[in-house]
């Protein structure tokens, strides 16, 4: 287990969203990203036995919103920094797994299934 102070868990995140294509970051649209520690109780029941959730995209996906979408909540991608730093050893491979887990998230906002996003790798 490796730990990272929360403003170098934060950077990382930030550094992930810059590294985007100017196509995909300019199209984040109505989206917070949030670090949490743990996914709350409810979410964790939903999981199979054993199961380990490292983020978590909650919202209206673009490709379902309608000309009636608006004046709503952002979209919520959450980051789960306990999970990620327990099953990381080392610096480089927290920052490796929170990339790859808020590009995941990211995918389910532009509509993307997890068919979808386990066949890009992501």
């Amino acid at each position: 287990m490796f730990e990272l102070d929360l403003e170098e868990f934060q950077e990382v995140i930030t550094r992930a969203i810059e590294s985007l294509p100017d196509e995909f970051r300019s199209k984040l649209d109505n989206v917070d990203v949030v670090i949490e520690d743990y996914p709350p109780r409810a979410v964790m029941g939903e999981l199979p036995r054993g199961g380990l959730l490292l983020g978590l995209y909650q919202g209206v996906p673009q490709k379902r919103r309608t000309s009636r979408y608006g004046l709503v909540l952002p979209d919520k991608i959450s980051i789960y920094k306990k999970n990620i730093e327990a099953i990381s050893s080392s610096r480089e491979e927290i920052y490796e797994r929170i990339r790859k887990t808020l590009l995941h998230e990211i995918g389910h906002h532009f509509s993307l299934t997890d068919g979808d996003l386990r066949r890009m790798g992501w």
